[in-house]
């Protein structure tokens, strides 16, 4: 029975990375400025969700006033991460957005030395130098070749940044939330920041074409729901080490999509730079994972 659970956690693992792998191409598809469709994600997806929250709330009153900053604050941090994703997809490849915005096991691991004193092992700062040796090489490349793609990478690590900021603040949510409880306070934290953040930029928010409405819905569904919930899933039945590092799929999967559905071939110098950076990514992830099962009270 238990390896028969193992075995579904896995598939649904699986299941989860591939739909996330497909959230760029849902931005690109869709005929609307990339947090416009990162809003509509998040906001659908509430609606989506609402079925299986609100039982939940009526059952148990969990939702503690004194914690629900944390899920909200989680929700702030994401939206600005889909935010500039979303954007940099406009000026840079598929592949390059999803790798560096990938980047947040790095994030969380330093916020974890500089904020919570953790001491690093010297696995750490092999794979960070690793991590940074791969993306300097895709940003050099880029730079140099299209100045432009050079702008799209810089966002699209910054979008590292938040989403590790994200995973800071998860963890604090989930003391408190169960995941549907959380997700859904995630999506109206996102919501509320990315209806700011689109009208501070006079992105418009309606008149867009029936196929546009669909990708709206359908990345909700795909990328948020069942990529998010089957990560929740995941990580209640797989231990955390083997999560965390099998995220790294995605942009290796973002990246073979992205070549039949919009020609991106990655150049030899990116395929380096991005093998250089998902093994620094792995070993910090790896690092990072061992010091917390070691000093649990860190």
């Amino acid at each position: 029975m238990t390896q028969n659970k193992s075995v579904t956690a896995y598939v649904v693992l699986g299941a989860g990375i591939l739909a996330l792998s497909f959230s760029a191409m849902f931005v690109r598809w869709a005929d609307a400025p990339g947090p416009v469709t990162a809003f509509y994600r998040m906001f659908f997806s509430i609606f989506l969700l609402f079925p299986f929250f609100a039982p939940r709330v009526k059952k148990s009153p969990s939702l503690k006033k004194s914690a629900i900053l944390f899920p909200l604050l989680a929700g702030a941090f994401t939206a600005c991460d889909l935010g500039l994703w979303t954007t940099a997809l406009d000026y840079t490849t598929v592949s390059n957005a999803t790798l560096l915005g990938n980047t947040s096991p790095l994030w969380v691991a330093l916020g974890a030395w500089l904020v919570f004193r953790q001491n690093l092992p010297r696995r750490f700062w092999v794979g960070l130098l690793l991590a940074l040796s791969g993306a300097t090489l895709i940003l050099g490349t880029d730079f140099i070749l299209h100045p432009r793609f050079g702008i799209g990478d810089v966002m699209a690590i910054f979008t590292g940044f938040f989403y590790g900021l994200y995973f800071l603040f998860t963890e604090k949510s989930r003391e408190h939330f169960d995941s549907i409880n959380h997700i859904w306070l995630v999506g109206v934290g996102a919501s509320i920041t990315l209806f700011i953040i689109n009208k501070a930029l006079s992105h418009p928010l309606s008149g867009f074409s029936k196929q546009t409405w669909l990708i709206f819905v359908t990345t909700a569904f795909v990328s948020q729901l069942i990529g998010y919930m089957a990560m929740a899933y995941a990580q209640g039945r797989l231990p955390a080490s083997v999560v965390s590092p099998t995220m790294i799929l995605q942009p290796v999967l973002s990246t073979i999509l992205a070549i039949p559905l919009f020609g991106e071939i990655p150049s030899a110098w990116q395929i380096l730079g991005g093998s250089l950076a998902l093994a620094g990514i792995y070993i910090v992830n790896q690092s990072h994972q061992r010091t917390q099962v070691e000093s649990p009270n860190a």
